[in-house]
Order: C-alpha cells, then structure tokens, then sequence
C-alpha cells in the first residue's frame, strides 16, 4: 500500500470520527435536562395583590347575595383565575350562571381592581432582582388566570414588563389552573420567538407558583416547579419540586439543580 493511500485512508477516517464526535455532541447537549426557561404565575408570585382580589370576590359576590369568607377563598378558589372562581361561587350556592352573567361579573371586578391598584402596586421581596437576573441568561414568561390588562399595566408600572418574553392570561385559555394548558401555551409562546436554537422542552422549565391548583397544573405540563410560600403553608404546597419561603432566597444555581 502506497504511502498516498494510507494517508488518504487516515484523512477519511478523521473526518468521519470528527463528524461522529460533532453529532455526538451536539445530542449530548441537548439530551440532558438543562434549565432553559422561568415561567411566572402573577398574583401571589410577583405582585403581592391575594388580598384585594379576596375583596373584590367577596364584594362582588356579595353584591348577587352570595357570601365567601376568607377560609374559603384561600381553601377553595386562590387557584382559579376570575372565570374560575364565579363559576365555582354559583356552582356551590346551586344558583344558575349564563355566559353574559358571567362576563358583566369579571368585567365588574376588573373596574374594582383597577381603582384599587391605582395608588398603590406591593411586589414581593426578591422578585425584582430575581427576574433582572434571570432574563440575562433564561427565557421568561408569565402564566395567570389574571386579565392581560392587569398583568401589562402592572408589570410596567413596576418595571418589570421588557424581562419577559412572553405572557399567557386568563383570556388565552380555555382551561384554567389546575389544567396544564396555560403553560404549555406560554412554552409555545417561547418556543415560537427561538430562532435556530432546538426548542426548549417541558422538562427544561421550571414554574414558580404559590398554589396547589398552580403546582398541579405545572406537574401535568411536565414542568418542574417551585412553591413559594406566600399564600399557603409548606404542608398544602408538597406536590411541588421544592419549596421556599421567599424568592429573595432563590437564585440562578438552586433553579438550575432543580432541574438536573
């Protein structure tokens, strides 16, 4: 065998190992779960606002004869986005509710929550710097059955709007909370804005919730998720992945492993 054919051999085979070892790689990459996007719920995550949307259910249910006190808001009806919570109010007091009801009920409640955040917005400790510095490195989005309306007007208010890529609310969904469709629709949302990167995967997201319905509905999506203890006890939040007091704790490296 001469010499130019042996070399000739040894060059091919080099290029196919050097192939092998690029396509290897690369399905190394992106075959492990790697943390490559935050979704957000609103209330009780980022703005500090359960308290008033007690009231305003309250006030508004109060005003069609039907009384809700706060055990069972907190109990029964935090998860539910405000579609969620009428139905579920009329339901239980056997009284009929048609689509019009229904409409003239949430509107009426959004004017009430509009005067009531008008002087005043209170976001939870941590959540500013927490979404400053994820946005340098993660996708992020906002998930909620609260109204987009509410959602844009407060996440600029407090400056928050240009970190998140994308957001879902009540209005894009037909399904609410403890369905996974809200955050399977905010990962296409995601996905859709990802240019030549392979698409992120439900296993490489991580949900921030603060209720049981919130954590159910991310566990069906085939998220991973972290319950943060500002409207329930750690005890009622246990279906989640991981569970912390606040998200002034929480940091880049604690969300990547929990999602390792």
């Amino acid at each position: 065998m001469t010499m130019s054919v042996v070399l000739m051999m040894f060059r091919c085979h080099e290029f196919f190992s050097s192939a092998y070892l690029l396509e290897t790689k690369e399905s190394f990459l992106y075959s492990w779960t790697m943390l490559r996007a935050v979704i957000f719920d609103f209330n009780g995550v980022i703005v500090d606002d359960e308290p008033i949307h007690f009231r305003l259910f309250q006030k508004v249910l109060g005003e069609e004869g039907i009384d809700l006190t706060k055990d069972d808001y907190y109990a029964r009806y935090l998860g539910f986005d405000d579609r969620g919570a009428f139905i579920a109010g009329y339901r239980e007091h056997g009284r009929p509710l048609s689509e019009q009801k229904l409409a003239e009920l949430i509107e009426r409640k959004a004017v009430y929550y509009r005067e009531a955040i008008r002087s005043h917005v209170s976001i939870f400790p941590g959540v500013k710097n927490l979404v400053a510095d994820l946005a340098q490195r993660l996708s992020l989005a906002v998930a909620s059955g609260a109204l987009r309306e509410e959602i844009e007007t407060i996440l600029s208010t407090l400056g928050l709007r240009d970190y998140f890529h994308a957001i879902v609310s009540a209005e894009d969904v037909s399904e609410g909370k403890p369905e996974p469709e809200i955050f399977l629709k905010a990962l296409a949302r995601l996905n859709a804005r990802l240019d030549d990167d392979p698409p992120i995967a439900a296993a490489d997201c991580i949900v921030i919730e603060d209720s049981k319905e919130g954590i159910r509905a991310a566990r069906r999506a085939g998220m991973q998720c972290l319950a943060v203890m500002n409207s329930h006890p750690a005890e009622l939040l246990s279906e989640a992945t991981a569970v912390v007091k606040s998200l002034e704790d929480v940091a880049l490296p604690f969300l990547e492993k929990l999602c390792s």
